[in-house]
């Protein structure tokens, strides 16, 4: 699936599981999946940037064009 736009990355290696992007994402891309967030709606990503200003980690990117 191509997705013209940018959407989220998680790097799963500094994400700590809290949630804080599945709370505060108003499309909802993500999920918790095994503990860890996954996005699982790239394609419904409004390019907003919640995700990444609220990521305690900073495990978050936007990607993608």
């Amino acid at each position: 699936m191509a997705i013209d736009h940018k959407y989220p990355e998680v790097d799963k290696e500094k994400c700590i599981g809290c949630g804080a992007c599945v709370s505060v994402c108003p499309a909802n891309v993500f999920e918790m999946k095994d503990g860890k967030s996954v996005v699982m709606r790239p394609e419904d990503c409004m390019e907003c940037g919640a995700c990444v200003a609220n990521c305690p980690q900073e495990a978050i990117k936007l990607v993608g064009e």
